[in-house]
């Protein structure tokens, strides 16, 4: 893994990062203990499998790239998701089993994942959902207790994980096992390196059209490498549908988001699963659509709020898109926070 990051920096793929470079041991470790044949046999105890890797730090670091870099390293049986897919695919095995009858449903679930890998790597752990904070304890017990290696990425210290959710006070166990199992690394680069992508770019494009849509989807393509899939947020256990995501980066259109019965719950778990988020198409606003401008309104506070990077396409300039009907004078203060939006001040 450091001969890799080493030959990118040199051959001009990555730029040389010293907090990049410090996390190099953590990785070697864990490849250097992986690499390590597994005996089995009469009187031959498996060896112990090493600590696993807890990454976390600010958006655009490059925690994701490192990761992915080791698990594309490795020549063991490895998996890199999603963390959100991944809980996502526990929740219908356990469905599952339950339907079989399974007395216990997660233990067949959690044997069929360490049956497949020897390394797990996640991204972006997050825990915002109360059914995901009651079953990742039991479940990380079980793939750790038969010696499956987890890396994961975090925008949140493990302390900060479901923070003033409900009856934390039962996930805490959970925190513990992962300080225990895992080395928990904060990443501190000073560089934004998904902002410098975007650097100097427009983000707010009108009027809508093809022009609009092209200046979008380059820079998507410059966010996400072409890299994404539809996503799927629990909150109170309601699934809202995002049709495409990658690493942090989200893109919907205003009717995704606005033309349907969504509140501020569902804004505020988009704002902590999207670091940038693309909203394509919002319309002109006015009384005609009032209910879908009252939750862009709501939208744009929670976005505003978790101070989330936002690329869009408008039918009109912020100051222009409600200029008749009800909540005129309070769609100021929305237009006042989308143009702040734009600058360079708030990207940085």
């Amino acid at each position: 893994m450091p001969e890799i990051y080493a030959r990118l920096c040199a051959d001009g793929t990555l730029t040389p990062d010293a907090a990049q470079d410090a996390v190099m041991p953590e990785f070697e470790r864990m490849r250097a203990a992986l690499s390590e044949p597994v005996r089995t046999g009469w009187f031959r105890k498996a060896p112990e499998p090493p600590k696993g890797l807890y990454l976390w730090g600010g958006v655009g670091r490059g925690k994701s790239m490192l990761m992915d870099m080791f698990a594309s390293s490795l020549t063991v049986p490895n998996r890199r998701v999603h963390f959100h897919a991944f809980m996502q695919e526990i929740h219908a095995g356990l469905h599952a089993a339950r339907q079989e009858g399974v007395e216990d449903a997660l233990a067949p679930v959690a044997a069929k994942v360490a049956r497949d890998v020897r390394l797990l790597a996640f991204d972006e752990m997050q825990i915002t959902d109360i059914t995901d904070a009651m079953i990742v304890g039991r479940l990380f017990e079980a793939l750790f207790a038969a010696g499956v290696v987890v890396v994961t990425t975090s925008n949140r210290v493990p302390d900060d994980l479901y923070m003033h959710g409900l009856n934390r006070q039962l996930f805490l166990p959970f925190i513990d096992l992962l300080k225990e199992r895992m080395v928990v690394h904060e990443l501190t680069s000073p560089t934004d390196y998904r902002q410098d992508r975007i650097a100097g770019s427009k983000t707010y494009f009108t009027p809508l059209g093809p022009e609009a849509n092209a200046q979008i989807n380059t820079l998507w393509g410059t966010l996400t490498g072409g890299r994404a899939a539809p996503h799927t947020l629990t909150v109170q256990k309601r699934a809202v549908e995002i049709p495409a995501f990658h690493n942090g980066v989200a893109r919907a259109s205003f009717y995704d988001l606005c033309g349907k019965p969504l509140g501020p719950a569902d804004y505020l778990a988009l704002a902590e699963a999207a670091r940038v988020l693309v909203i394509e198409n919002i319309p002109q606003l006015s009384r005609q659509n009032f209910n879908e401008a009252k939750r862009f309104v709501t939208l744009i506070d929670a976005l505003y709020e978790a101070r989330v990077q936002l690329i869009c396409s408008a039918a009109a300039e912020p100051e222009m898109l409600y200029v008749e009907g009800e909540g005129t004078f309070e769609f100021a203060r929305t237009a006042s926070r989308l143009r702040e939006m734009q600058s360079e001040e708030w990207a940085a």
